[in-house]
């Protein structure tokens, strides 16, 4: 994920507005204790979803893998009051770990954790979104944009992260792994796609940006 020198990387997180102390503590703790901790979305990608929530204001939102929960509540910072926020996620053993982070927010109650598998959960979900964010199984990439994209609102927006997968997506033709392929099918297919506008920010291990039009 390190595509920008370590002294930049730190400026840049020594200039960003400070996270909360329970986004700390979930940092710190999903670190030392949870396998894999990289997946965290961590200080200053996270201060960039709550940024895009405050800017956006969404009534609803959809996060397809909430890990530890870092950047659900990242997002949970820009919901209205009467706003919600959905995440799924099918890893059952981390369920104690988040439930228990959500319940010590601001926001509990305007969250909704749901563990199994999105493909099978999102069609159940009646409602439409402002905002959806992707960071599960790369895999299936194209499979929850497509579940998802006929439930934007106009002028919603759908975040996918790493979409650079720390630089792979540019070793083509030699990027013969199924996530590097399945990434770069899906970087294709959105950027050509007309229901939407993107932009591909190289911010950590890469963010697609897509305002539906």
């Amino acid at each position: 994920m390190d595509f920008i020198k370590k002294d930049i990387q730190d400026y840049s997180a020594k200039h960003t507005t400070a996270a909360s102390s329970l986004l700390e503590k979930i940092d710190r703790e999903t670190n030392l204790n949870v396998l894999r901790p990289r997946m965290l979305s961590g200080h200053v990608q996270g201060r960039i979803l709550s940024m895009l929530s405050h800017m956006i204001k969404p009534k609803r939102v959809l996060e397809i893998g909430t890990y530890t929960g870092y950047s659900a509540l990242c997002m949970a910072e820009g919901l209205p009051a009467d706003g919600k926020l959905y995440t799924i996620d099918i890893n059952e053993e981390l369920e104690p770990i988040v439930q228990q982070y959500f319940q010590e927010s601001d926001y509990s109650n305007q969250l909704e954790y749901l563990i199994g598998d999105a493909m099978q959960l999102i069609p159940t979900i009646e409602e439409k979104y402002d905002l959806v964010f992707i960071d599960a199984d790369k895999v299936n990439y194209l499979n929850y944009y497509e579940l998802v994209i006929d439930k934007m609102n106009i002028g919603g927006f759908i975040i996918a992260d790493n979409i650079l997968w720390s630089g792979k997506v540019t070793s083509s033709p030699k990027a013969n792994d199924k996530d590097t392929k399945a990434l770069i099918e899906f970087n294709q297919k959105v950027h050509e796609d007309p229901r939407v506008e993107n932009v591909l920010m190289p911010v950590r291990d890469g963010l697609m940006i897509l305002r539906v039009i």
